[in-house]
């Protein structure tokens, strides 16, 4: 069975779980259950940053710098709570603090020091506490950080450096080789320009903060948390703790990250790799910023949203939907309520749900509700299109393609009559028309599951359709599964209209 290993970034748990970590989370659980429906074995790992300087200071605000472990218990724990809430079907949610990713780090860093690539030094520049990074002259934007627009500090410290620049030819011929290593493609042009123009050796080690995982062998410096992070994507399927689950799963075939930390992911980890002797992954891709109805979504401006109060009023399924449909992956992109609230009577409740029970209902009037004789029809494009989409991560090609379906079905009803049809007692082009109807519904609540896994069920089982656990998705999109004479259940419409006041 094909593997497919993917993952989200480990999230800093300073603050409770926004609508713009739930964009990534749900992405990576879309693609986790369309690689599943296709018969891979999948594994799909999350979790959390708990070695941040940005965990010290929030539990420093509330009193709790004393008690930080059971601080960030707390905090894993709600954001774990919230994949639960928000269905994510993880395989495993990874924590920094755990024994298993200190072991992996230990590992790491004596092979990476044994190959010669750790040395000691003195760093002297800047530092963005936003991005936990260290940062160059010419990364600066007016003297401030492009992504926090805040003054980095100016710090001198001895610290412990990996040798980045020893790999920057094996980077560029790397990215050479492999085109769709960094994706979208728009954002390469940008690696390679930093590898080769601006790239320098990196500290990787604090001397002047206490929490995070020890150096091996000198207690008093702190790892550098990137350099720590970066490594939970091989705890997480079992370097240094089950080496057999560990050749079964690296190399990750996709890394999920926010733009804003490209650079630690297509620079600085396919190095780290490198010098540990370990294959990259296949992809990274870095996805665009989120705003606010047109707004920067920050704490300061009150606006950021909790993913969980929009789930209370619409449900999962349409917040899925909607960030997907609305927001082109991998470009920036704009959240706005009332555009959550257009796409829904539009396109959910009017154009798809309608369609549903129309076709239902039709069904239940001319023919009994029992589906009709079987009729052939062509849906080739529109799946081509779909699998295209997920297989490079364009969601709205994916979405584009199963509303094609959508509108094609409408347009059906539009042109075919049925009820003009069963007026004039056409009853052979009726029978056609609504085998193809309901057909064509079917298909589209198979090619929703990874999107829309609770109504694309409750679609599936008006037609008696439910799939099988063991059945591919290539099986299911068959044209011609409904069994003529199986018996329908319109049941309640599929997206209610909403009640609006004036």
């Amino acid at each position: 069975m094909p593997t497919f290993y993917l993952t989200t970034p480990i999230y800093y748990i300073n603050g409770k779980p926004s609508i713009g970590h739930a964009y990534t989370t749900i992405a990576a659980d879309i693609l986790a259950r369309y690689h599943r429906l296709c018969g891979d074995e999948v594994f799909f790992l999350t979790g959390t940053d708990e070695n941040s300087q940005k965990n010290v200071e929030a539990a420093q605000k509330i009193g709790r710098e004393n008690d930080m472990q059971g601080y960030l218990d707390e905090m894993a724990g709600r954001w774990k709570a919230t994949w639960k809430d928000l269905e994510i079907t993880t395989d495993r949610f990874i924590r920094t603090t755990e024994s298993d990713h200190l072991n992996a780090v230990e590992k790491f860093w004596k092979t990476v020091e044994t190959k010669g690539d750790i040395y000691k030094g003195t760093y002297e520049g800047w530092y963005c506490k936003g991005c936990e990074a260290f940062v160059n002259e010419g990364d600066l934007v007016d003297g401030k950080c492009p992504n926090h627009l805040t003054e980095p500090a100016r710090i001198k410290e001895d610290n412990y450096f990996f040798r980045l620049t020893a790999y920057r030819e094996l980077l560029l011929h790397y990215i050479e080789e492999h085109p769709d290593f960094i994706l979208p493609k728009s954002r390469r042009n940008e690696i390679v320009s930093y590898i080769k123009d601006f790239m320098t050796d990196i500290s990787i080690s604090r001397s002047s903060v206490k929490w995070g995982i020890a150096v091996p062998g000198d207690e008093s410096h702190r790892i550098y948390v990137w350099f720590d992070a970066l490594i939970n994507y091989l705890t997480g399927v079992g370097y240094g703790t089950d080496e057999k689950q560990f050749e079964k799963w690296w190399p990750a075939q996709l890394h999920l990250v926010g733009k804003d930390i490209i650079k630690f992911h297509c620079a600085l980890w396919p190095a780290m790799l490198l010098s540990a002797g370990l294959p990259l992954p296949k992809h990274v891709f870095a996805h665009g910023f989120f705003t606010i109805d047109g707004q920067k979504m920050s704490k300061s401006l009150g606006n950021v949203i909790d993913p969980l109060d929009v789930v209370q009023i619409y449900g999962n399924d349409v917040l899925r939907y909607f960030l997907l449909r609305e927001i082109r992956f991998g470009e920036d992109g704009d959240y706005g309520h009332a555009r959550l609230e257009e796409r829904y009577d539009s396109e959910l409740a009017n154009e798809l749900g309608n369609l549903v029970h129309r076709v239902c209902t039709m069904t239940e009037k001319y023919f009994g509700g029992k589906i009709p004789a079987h009729t052939p029809h062509d849906i080739s494009v529109a799946i081509k299109t779909y699998h295209m989409g997920l297989e490079m991560f364009a969601f709205h090609d994916a979405l584009d393609a199963i509303w094609s379906l959508v509108r094609e079905a409408n347009l059906l009803v539009e042109q075919k009559k049925p009820w003009v049809l069963a007026k004039e007692e056409k009853t052979e082009e009726l029978a056609q028309t609504l085998y193809t109807l309901l057909e064509l519904v079917r298909v589209i609540g198979v090619l929703l599951l990874p999107f829309m896994p609770k109504a694309a069920q409750t679609l599936l089982s008006k037609l008696s359709a439910s799939p099988a656990s063991n059945v591919t998705l290539d099986d299911l999109l068959v044209w011609g599964q409904l069994a003529p004479g199986t018996l329908i259940t319109k049941g309640d419409p599929l997206f209610p209209r909403r009640e609006t006041t004036t």
